[in-house]
């Protein structure tokens, strides 16, 4: 699949987070503004929640991925074997072996799109349900702490071009919400122990490790 796990997020978080910008926001009382900013989709990704649901996904399409590699196996043989025999095949086993090529190729091409369109969904969903819990943890620290604004530094088009440590809530969040969850942190992985996805298999490149307290910086 050649979708990467950042794309999958960022598609499953422009979703989510349209949904909870129509939540009204609670009122506040006339001062002054203090404004917090938050990588909404990396705090996502980064808790033991989505962390656990997400290998689990992995071991669901493991399956389909290993099917998929079998398949283009077939197809990059059956390439090879009719490069190979070009020269000393009569028309008629030609036009035969480069049918049946075609036809393994198109399977590949449908059995890919599929897989990766149920993993686009299954993703979505996943993402959409610790976001929204998520969301409801940010609201109660930033009403707490006082923050009348929160900017999310994880969109594409976030207006955050400078953030300084000090109103950087990544970090806090992501712990309350661990503890809230109650989900353990998943056991950390030795080097060199992760699958290397096929190009056709529906499963993604790992997340890459972002610092959850590093705030936006100038784009």
């Amino acid at each position: 699949m050649k979708r990467s796990l950042a794309l999958a997020l960022f598609l499953a978080s422009g979703l989510t987070l349209s949904a909870l910008a129509q939540t009204p926001a609670p009122a506040t009382t006339a001062g002054p503004s203090k404004v917090a900013v938050i990588a909404f989709q990396a705090v996502v990704a980064q808790t033991n929640e989505f962390q656990r649901n997400y290998a689990d996904l992995q071991k669901k399409y493991e399956p389909r991925r290993q099917q998929l590699d079998k398949l283009n196996t077939e197809v990059e043989t059956l390439t090879k074997q009719l490069e190979a025999q070009a020269a000393t095949l009569s028309p008629a086993d030609q036009t035969s072996k480069s049918n049946a090529l075609d036809l393994k190729k198109k399977q590949l091409q449908r059995d890919g799109e599929d897989a990766q369109a149920e993993f686009q969904n299954d993703m979505q969903d996943m993402f959409k349900a610790v976001a929204s819990k998520i969301y409801d943890v940010m609201s109660d620290y930033v009403q707490k702490q006082g923050y009348t604004m929160v900017l999310d530094a994880s969109q594409e088009q976030s207006p955050v071009l400078f953030a300084a440590d000090t109103v950087n809530i990544n970090k806090a969040v992501l712990d309350a919400y661990n503890l809230k969850s109650g989900v353990p942190a998943p056991a950390a992985q030795p080097a060199g122990a992760a699958p290397r996805p096929a190009a056709t298999a529906p499963k993604p490149a790992a997340p890459a490790a972002k610092p959850a307290a590093k705030p936006a910086t100038t784009r």
